[in-house]
C-alpha cells in the first residue's frame, strides 16, 4: 500500500504593529499582516498559534521555511515553537493580538516580545483551540496562572452580560494584576505568591478549594502550572464529583521544563493522573 504523504501545515507570517506593557511581565503584541486575511472563523476563546523562532546562534532569520529547515539541519539548529494564546482577532481591522509573559532574557519568545518594535515579523502556524464558555451552564469557574490569562480574558469576552463567574487568578503580586471584562456577576480573586512562600500554583488550587464549588450545572475552564492541574483535576472530579465533560484542564507548563520536554512527557502525565484518580474514586 503506497505511503500517504503527510499534509504540509500552513504557515503564516504577520508583522507587529504596536506593542503594549500590560504589567511588569506581560507585554502584548498586536499584529497585522496580510496573512490574517486567511485565517478561518475562530469560535473558540481558546485558539492558540505556535510561533516559529531561530534557536540561539542560528544564522537565519524569518522568513522561512520551518518543515524544509527541519529536514536538513541539525536538531540543535532547527526552528523552535512556542505556543501562545490569541488573546483577540479583530477580522475587520486585520489586527491579532498576543500577550507575552516575560521573565527577562529567559527563553525565547519573551526576550523577543520585550525587544518586538513595529515592522518586525515572524511566522506562526494554527490557529488550535476547542473551548469557549457553554451559554448553558449555570455558572463559570476560571482558573488559571499568568500563561492563561490570555485564554481566561478571552473567555470573559464572551460571556453574556447575564452570567455568574468565579475567576481565580495567580500572580506575582498586586502590581501584576491586569483590568478584565467583567459581567455584573463575575467575581475576581487575585491570588499573589509572593505572600504565600508556596511553589507556583499551590496558593491558586488552595483558593479554589477554599471556595468551594457553586451550585448548578458548571462550567470550568482550568489551565496553567501542570501541578496545580493535578490538585484541581482531584478536587473537581474525584472530591467533588463533577462530569468531565464540563470541564477544560491541561497544564500549559511544567516547572523546570521547556515546552519542548513538557509537551513530550505531558501525555504521561496525564496518564498517571488518571491512574491516581481512578485509584482513589
Amino acid at each position: 500500500m503506497p505511503e500517504v504523504p503527510s499534509r504540509k501545515r500552513v504557515v503564516r507570517s504577520i508583522t507587529v504593529a504596536r506593542t503594549e506593557q500590560l504589567t511588569p511581565d506581560m507585554v502584548r503584541v498586536t499584529f497585522t499582516g496580510d496573512d490574517l486575511a486567511t485565517l478561518p472563523d475562530l469560535p473558540f476563546t481558546d485558539h492558540y498559534v505556535k510561533l516559529f523562532f531561530p534557536p540561539a546562534g542560528a544564522d537565519y532569520a524569518w522568513p522561512f521555511d520551518p518543515d524544509e529547515l527541519r529536514e536538513r539541519l541539525p536538531a540543535d539548529q532547527r526552528p523552535v515553537t512556542r505556543t501562545y494564546t490569541i488573546r483577540s482577532f479583530d477580522r475587520g481591522t486585520g489586527e491579532l493580538a498576543i500577550d507575552f509573559v516575560v521573565h527577562g532574557d529567559e527563553g525565547l519568545a519573551g526576550p523577543w516580545a520585550a525587544r518586538a518594535r513595529p515592522g518586525d515579523s515572524i511566522g506562526f502556524s494554527g490557529p488550535g483551540g476547542a473551548w469557549a464558555p457553554p451559554a448553558e451552564a449555570d455558572s463559570h469557574l476560571l482558573v488559571g496562572d499568568e500563561a492563561a490569562i490570555p485564554a481566561i480574558a478571552a473567555a470573559l469576552d464572551r460571556l453574556p452580560a447575564q452570567a455568574t463567574a468565579r475567576v481565580f487568578l495567580e500572580v506575582a503580586s498586586p502590581d501584576h494584576e491586569q483590568p478584565l471584562p467583567l459581567t455584573d456577576d463575575t467575581v475576581v480573586e487575585w491570588v499573589h505568591r509572593g505572600e504565600h512562600g508556596l511553589g507556583s500554583g499551590m496558593a491558586l488550587a488552595a483558593a479554589v478549594r477554599a471556595a468551594g464549588l457553586p451550585e448548578g450545572r458548571l462550567s470550568a475552564f482550568v489551565h496553567g502550572n501542570a501541578e496545580m492541574v493535578r490538585d484541581l483535576r482531584r478536587f473537581l472530579f474525584v472530591e467533588k464529583g463533577v462530569d468531565r465533560k464540563q470541564v477544560s484542564i491541561s497544564g500549559y507548563w511544567r516547572p523546570g521544563q521547556t515546552e519542548d520536554r513538557w509537551q513530550a512527557t505531558k501525555r504521561e502525565f496525564n496518564r498517571q493522573m488518571d491512574e491516581e484518580e481512578s485509584a482513589v474514586a
